[in-house]
C-alpha cells in the first residue's frame, strides 16, 4: 500500500509540475504555468537551447572569421563618384553578391565577372544605392575590379510605371542570376522613407529587373539601363509574413519593433523559379507578442531547460525584444516572368530570440540543401551573446522546403566579436559554392561606414569553407584577395 501511495502523489505531481533532477542531484519540483504551450507551426525554428549551446563553441577555430592583417587592407580603387561640383569622393561598398548560375556558382559573362553591390558617400548615410563592379575571370585582385556605376538612374523608378517603385527612396540588398536567355536578371529590395503621413512606413518590397550591359570596348562593360523594372512581393502578406503596418501602423509606434521583408535570394528547383529573402513571421505563424514567450517549440532541449529560461526571459532586460522578436526566412514562388506565384510557409524562424537573420543564401550540393544567414548579437536576446557578436548561421535540409537541421549542431558556421572600429570588422559573410569541391568561398565586406576618415567599406578578403553532410569548418591558412568570388586552384 506504500508503494501505491508513493506512486499516485507521483502521478498528482506531474500533473501540475514537472519532475526534475537538480544540480544537486535531488528530485524537485519546477512549476509549469498555465500560459505554457508548444506549438511549431509545422517550421523550422532556431531555438534558444541552440544559441545558448553555441557560446561554448566561441573561439573554435573552425568557426572563428580568420585574421586579416589590416596593414594590407585596401579601399576599392574603382569605388569612386563624381559629385556635380566636380569633386571625387571615395564610396563605402557594403553588402555584394556576384551574378551567379541558378546553381549558385559563379556566373561568366562574355569573359567577365560581375558583383554587385550596396555604395554610397560615407558622409551620407541614406546615400545607398545598387552599383556594378565587373572584371576580367581570370583575375583576381582587388585593383582588378571595375566600377560600372549605379545601375538605376534616378528616372528609372518613374518610368516603371510601379505603384511601389516610384516611392523608392533606397535600394538594398538581393541577387542576381544569369538566365539561359544569356540575361543578367537583377532581384534587389525597394526601402520607402519612413512617412508617417504618407502611411510609409519604411515599406520593403522585393522587386526585380532584367540589366542590360554591354562591352564597349576591350575591358569594359557598361550598364545600358534596365526593363522589366517591377514589384514581385510587397510589404508581406499579414497571416505568413508581417506587414509593415502590422509592425508600425498602430496608434503609437514601438521603436524596438524591428521589421523586415528583403534580401530577396534567388533560385530554381525542378523547373520552379524561387525567392528566398528575410521576413517576420505572420499571424498564422506564431508572430509576436508575450504570448510567444511560452511557446516550448521556441526554446528547444528539456522542459527543465524551458522552464529555467522562461523565468530568466521574463524577468530580464531582454523581454520586450524577446516578444517582438519573429525573423523568418521566408520564400515564395514566382512565374517565369518574375512576378509573385504562390506565398509559401517560411523556412526557418527565430522567435523570441531575434527580429533579424539578414541576406538569406541557399543553394544544392551533393543533393542537400544548404541555407546561410547572417545576425549580430545586439539584436539578440540571449544571455551570454553581446553587442559585438557577429554571426553568420548555417542549416541544411535534405528538400527546398526543410526540415532545415542546424549546421555543427547549433547553426555556427562563422563568429568573431571584434571591435566595430577594428577596420577587419566584417560582416554581410555570403557563401558562394565551387564546382567539383567541397570547399566554398566565403565573401563579406570590411570595416564600418564612416568610422574612419581614410578607410572605407570595402571587399574583405575571402577565404575557404568546407562543407560536408551536416558540418562545415573555416580551412585553416585560406586567406584568399580582397573581393576573390572563385578557386583558381580548385
Amino acid at each position: 500500500m506504500k508503494w501505491e501511495g508513493l506512486v499516485k502523489k507521483a502521478t498528482v505531481l506531474t500533473l501540475s509540475t514537472a519532475i526534475l533532477v537538480g544540480g544537486s542531484g535531488l528530485v524537485h519540483a519546477e512549476k509549469k504555468s498555465s500560459n505554457d504551450y508548444k506549438e511549431d507551426y509545422g517550421v523550422s525554428t532556431i531555438t534558444r537551447s541552440n544559441m545558448k549551446d553555441m557560446i561554448q563553441q566561441h573561439g573554435e577555430e573552425k568557426f572563428t572569421v580568420p585574421t586579416f592583417d589590416a596593414s594590407t587592407i585596401q579601399n576599392i580603387p574603382s569605388a569612386t563618384k563624381v559629385l556635380e561640383n566636380g569633386e571625387k569622393i571615395k564610396l563605402d561598398v557594403w553588402d555584394t553578391w556576384p551574378l551567379q548560375n541558378p546553381d549558385g556558382t559563379v556566373a561568366e559573362y562574355n569573359g567577365y565577372h560581375i558583383l554587385f553591390g550596396l555604395a554610397g558617400n560615407p558622409d551620407n548615410a541614406q546615400d545607398t544605392f545598387i552599383y556594378m563592379f565587373y572584371k576580367k575571370a581570370d583575375e583576381t585582385s582587388i585593383d582588378a575590379w571595375k566600377n560600372a556605376g549605379r545601375v538605376f538612374d534616378e528616372n528609372d523608378k518613374y518610368e516603371a510605371n510601379d505603384k511601389y517603385l516610384k516611392d523608392l527612396a533606397e535600394e538594398w540588398s538581393g541577387s542576381a542570376t544569369y538566365t539561359s536567355d544569356g540575361e543578367v536578371r537583377l532581384f534587389y529590395t525597394n526601402r520607402t522613407e519612413f512617412n508617417e503621413e504618407q502611411g510609409l512606413y519604411g515599406k520593403q518590397t522585393l522587386t526585380t529587373a532584367q540589366v542590360n550591359v554591354s562591352e564597349i570596348e576591350d575591358g569594359t562593360l557598361q550598364v545600358d539601363g534596365v526593363e522589366d523594372n517591377k514589384s514581385i512581393f510587397e510589404g508581406g502578406d499579414g497571416s505568413v509574413y508581417q506587414n509593415v503596418m502590422q509592425a508600425f501602423g498602430g496608434e503609437e509606434i514601438n521603436w524596438k519593433e524591428n521589421h523586415t521583408l528583403r534580401d530577396p535570394h534567388y533560385i530554381e528547383e525542378n523547373g520552379h523559379k524561387y525567392l528566398v529573402f528575410e521576413a517576420n513571421t505572420g499571424t498564422d505563424y506564431g508572430y509576436s507578442g508575450e504570448e510567444s514567450l511560452y511557446n516550448q517549440a521556441y526554446y528547444g532541449n528539456s522542459n527543465h531547460f524551458f522552464q529555467n529560461e522562461k523565468d530568466w526571459l521574463l524577468n530580464s532586460s531582454k523581454k520586450e525584444y524577446a516578444e517582438l522578436a519573429n525573423g523568418a526566412i521566408g520564400i515564395v514562388e514566382i512565374t517565369d516572368d518574375y512576378e509573385l506565384k504562390k506565398v509559401m510557409e517560411p523556412l526557418l524562424v527565430s522567435n523570441t530570440v531575434t527580429d533579424e537573420i539578414e541576406r538569406p543564401n541557399i543553394f544544392k550540393k551533393d543533393g542537400k540543401w544548404y541555407l546561410f544567414t547572417s545576425s549580430r548579437g545586439s539584436k539578440m536576446t540571449i544571455d551570454g551573446i553581446d553587442d559585438e557578436d557577429i554571426y553568420m548561421l548555417g542549416y541544411v535540409a535534405n528538400s527546398l522546403t526543410g526540415e532545415f537541421k542546424p549546421l555543427n549542431k547549433t547553426g555556427i558556421v562563422l563568429h568573431h566579436d571584434l571591435d566595430p572600429y577594428d577596420i577587419t570588422w566584417t560582416y554581410a559573410h555570403y557563401v558562394i559554392p565551387q564546382e567539383g569541391t567541397d570547399e566554398a568561398v566565403v565573401t563579406s565586406y570590411m570595416t564600418n561606414r564612416g568610422f574612419f576618415e581614410d578607410h572605407k567599406s570595402t571587399f574583405a578578403p575571402s577565404f575557404k569553407l568546407k562543407l560536408k553532410n551536416k558540418k562545415s569548418s573555416v580551412v585553416k591558412d585560406s586567406i584568399l584577395e580582397q573581393g576573390q568570388i572563385i578557386l583558381h586552384d580548385k
